[in-house]
């Protein structure tokens, strides 16, 4: 890590403490975390670095020299990898399913869902490519003659042989599989050991998604080739490419196959090895597809398409509702909302997957005109459309309705809290009152996402229906109009509207990847996205995007241990997704080290989202862990208002029983009154602001916890 000379606050002060603070998915600048219009830096590079005031002082009133670490621009980069990131986004959230994955006996079964999930993302991608290519190209505009024009004679194609055209058309999937793989390589410059040691692991799963996405081509090709008549050389060309499928498939369900340290050697081996015939068959079908010049089928579309493509999306919601039917019968038996984000985050990458694909198939046939005259798309893909947007409308519908089932029980809790905090206000300050009550109402939703998240993957179950529908050859007007009693036009406005709902989720992911990387005030509201899906490593989606925590957390640790070898100690303050950082470089400290370090997080979300989304890797033993490292020297700061941070071992809320006292863990949390007060103070216009989730590092109660911290690490015994 490239380090900056040592220069006027950087010089070895045995008797001052450093205050390192840390950002969350903000991404706010230096000069705003440490509250000075110059800074400089003092360790990093561009994308990610140490910096501090500038000028001969760089201390606080209190005595404390203030860092800060800037990590924001880490999970970012150029503007390509950022549109890469918003089109790949299926795959980076199927990748953040399989850490979301519960404790228990069911642990294991989820990551192995996950993982088949992730692999049946990869062949839906690769076979709408194919529907473009092969079927609306090579098989529809080529042959048929039913595109408009240039595509009906494009390249000269039209001229060749059914088979040549098919063989040609091919190398765009091919391309689209080497593009995917190109971005799998990718990977961030870890700083000293990576956090996450799983490179090994991606390249095992690399190899098997492009074995699987190769097999996936070949079997299109050869399974149009046999509805004019079966060779020998074909038929054994189809049963090996069938057998590569099952191979991956068998790779990624072997218990622990591909995970353990005991059988990695034989996994990479038989991956690559999988890989590599999986390229010599698609070589060698090109080949025989080619030159194969006996007479094709005649159908309106690529013969066999149609039913590996429902196949693929049919198989692909029987994994969600498996996976989402293990969640939620794991977290029946849990008292707490654990382990739910699994089935979550995975229904919305399926979601995203179908619909992207139906979407680029759908309007490709549109702008080429193939699909003029023979019914539309593909039958499966006007199921996958019909499912969106049904999906979206009845999620929209019951997050509206859970959000008014729970007001009253969320209203009565916010004023049981306001009350507490403002027991006798004066009568001028009734709309401001009112006004903190919904801002605590509000916050508290987040308790309800639990139960959301429960009702969404449930509803698995419609693509699960349609997706069987599709497989039976079921018309989507004929049962509109037979057993819904639907108008004539229904399904075709429901198709229009899951196009245009399609365009506009596109069209907001694009605009707020450019934004995000553009502007650094709309990166506050998109950021989470892509700092929280790209925080974790690559265990399940080879193609995801790289973890940048693999830089970040070593980052930090080195630093901290530098500082604490020049200074008293180092007070570690880290707000929002930053407390976890911290968390995570807290577990990697040397004993030397955790003994001159106090830990203040603030607005975090270590128990109140993360212990529940992640209850495998950031759970209380583990939060407890990080609080014996520093010896206890931990606060944690947190208000009613704030939607996202909360406590980490007390809620200390009216009602809620006192902690322990023998407990260490039961002095970690101070809540927050927010407001501070319902009027102005003297000599001020305006009544304290409602913080909520704003760092507030200014703020008196803040600067208290610091001046509590700092006095621990001064005294003798560390407090």
């Amino acid at each position: 890590m490239p380090q900056a000379a040592p220069r006027h606050g950087d010089q070895p002060r045995c008797d001052d403490v450093v205050e390192l603070r840390v950002h969350g998915v903000s991404g706010a600048r230096p000069s705003v975390i440490l509250g000075a219009e110059r800074v400089r830096q003092v360790a990093g590079d561009a994308r990610g670095g140490f910096h501090r005031r500038d000028g001969p002082d760089g201390t606080d009133p209190d005595g404390v020299t203030l860092e800060a670490y800037r990590w924001g621009d880490l999970p970012s980069g150029t503007v390509g990898r950022t549109l890469a990131m918003v089109l790949l986004l299926p795959f980076m959230l199927s990748n953040a399913a399989v850490w979301m994955r519960p404790t228990g006996s069911g642990a294991a079964g989820v990551t192995v869902l996950c993982r088949l999930l992730a692999l049946n993302l990869t062949v839906v991608y690769v076979v709408s490519i194919a529907g473009v290519a092969l079927d609306l190209l090579a098989w529809r505009c080529l042959g048929a003659a039913a595109c408009r024009a240039p595509f009906d004679t494009l390249a000269g194609l039209d001229d060749r042989p059914v088979g040549q055209r098919l063989a040609m058309s091919a190398l765009l999937p091919i391309v689209a599989v080497g593009v995917l793989r190109l971005l799998g390589t990718r990977r961030p410059r870890p700083a000293g050991n990576p956090l996450w040691a799983v490179e090994p692991l991606v390249v095992r799963l690399r190899a098997i998604h492009v074995a699987a996405a190769l097999a996936v081509l070949d079997l299109l090709l050869l399974t149009a080739r046999r509805g004019g008549g079966a060779t020998p050389g074909t038929t054994v060309l189809l049963t090996l490419s069938a057998a590569v499928l099952v191979a991956c498939v068998g790779l990624l369900v072997a218990p622990g196959l591909i995970d353990r340290a005991a059988t990695a050697r034989i996994a990479t081996v038989t991956a690559r090895a999988t890989g590599v015939l999986a390229a010599g068959l698609t070589v060698a079908t090109l080949v025989a597809v080619a030159r194969d010049e006996r007479g094709w089928q005649s159908s309106a579309g690529l013969p066999g398409y149609d039913g590996i493509t429902g196949g693929a999306l049919l198989g692909q919601m029987v994994l969600l509702v498996v996976l989402s039917g293990v969640v939620l019968w794991h977290r029946g038996r849990s008292a707490l909302p654990r382990g739910l984000g699994a089935a979550l985050i995975a229904a919305i990458a399926v979601g995203l997957t179908g619909a992207f694909s139906a979407g680029l198939v759908y309007q490709a046939g549109v702008l080429l005109g193939g699909y003029r005259g023979d019914g539309g798309p593909p039958l499966p893909y006007r199921w996958t459309l019909l499912a969106f947007f049904l999906h979206v409308a009845v999620a929209v519908l019951l997050c509206g309705a859970m959000t008014l089932l729970s007001r009253r029980r969320r209203r009565g809790a916010a004023e049981a809290i306001v009350a507490r905090d403002f027991p006798a206000p004066p009568p001028e300050a009734t709309g401001r009152l009112r006004r903190v009550t919904k801002a605590v109402a509000r916050a508290r939703f987040t308790e309800w996402v639990g139960l959301l998240a429960a009702t969404y993957a449930s509803l698995a179950v419609v693509g699960l229906a349609t997706s069987l529908l599709g497989q039976f050859g079921r018309e989507p007007d004929e049962l509109a109009r037979h057993y819904l009693r639907l108008p004539a036009g229904a399904v075709g406005m429901g198709l229009a509207g899951g196009t245009y709902l399609l365009a506009a989720v596109l069209l907001a992911l694009v605009l707020g990847g450019l934004f995000a990387y553009r502007t650094a005030w709309f990166r506050r509201y998109v950021g989470i996205l892509w700092d929280l899906g790209t925080f974790w490593p690559r265990a399940a989606h080879p193609f995801a995007p790289p973890s940048y925590a693999d830089r970040a957390v070593p980052e930090l640790a080195d630093r901290i241990g530098q500082l604490t070898e020049r200074h008293a100690g180092v007070l570690l303050c880290g707000h929002s997704h930053g407390s976890a950082l911290l968390a995570l470089a807290v577990l990697r400290l040397p004993p030397s080290v955790r003994r001159r370090v106090a830990l203040l997080t603030y607005g975090s979300p270590l128990d109140r989202l993360y212990a529940r989304l992640f209850p495998a890797y950031l759970d209380e033993k583990v939060l407890r862990e990080v609080g014996e490292r520093v010896g206890w020297r931990w606060l944690n700061l947190w208000r009613d208002t704030d939607p996202v941070g909360g406590w980490i071992f007390a809620a200390h809320r009216p009602g809620e029983p006192p902690p322990e006292a023998a407990d260490p863990a039961g002095r970690v949390d101070r809540r927050l009154r927010d407001p501070a007060g319902l009027l102005p103070s003297a000599g001020e216009r305006r009544p304290p602001p409602v913080r909520g989730h704003h760092p507030g590092e200014s703020d008196p109660a803040f600067r208290a916890a610091v001046r509590d911290l700092v006095g621990r690490l001064r005294s003798p015994d560390g407090g």
